[in-house]
């Protein structure tokens, strides 16, 4: 995520050359491009952390920062 975001709530994930944003609340890709494999990881990722990701969009759109969140183990 990036300070000033903007809604829908989502994500930035990039792998390598591949850059996409993903949602938030479905984990799926939104736009920009992904290998398929590393975005079903993505989304995995995404819908096992939804709501750490919500609480960390509340946190950057109101410019307190944010929280870690463990990768996908």
């Amino acid at each position: 995520m990036f300070f000033n975001e903007h809604a829908p709530p989502h994500f930035h994930a990039f792998y390598g050359d591949f850059k996409a944003t993903f949602s938030i609340s479905t984990g799926q890709m939104i736009e920009g491009e992904f290998p398929q494999r590393q975005a079903a990881y993505v989304t995995a990722w995404a819908l096992l952390h939804e709501k750490e990701l919500l609480a960390n969009w509340k946190l950057l759109t109101t410019g307190k920062g944010f929280n870690k969140i463990d990768p996908l183990q």
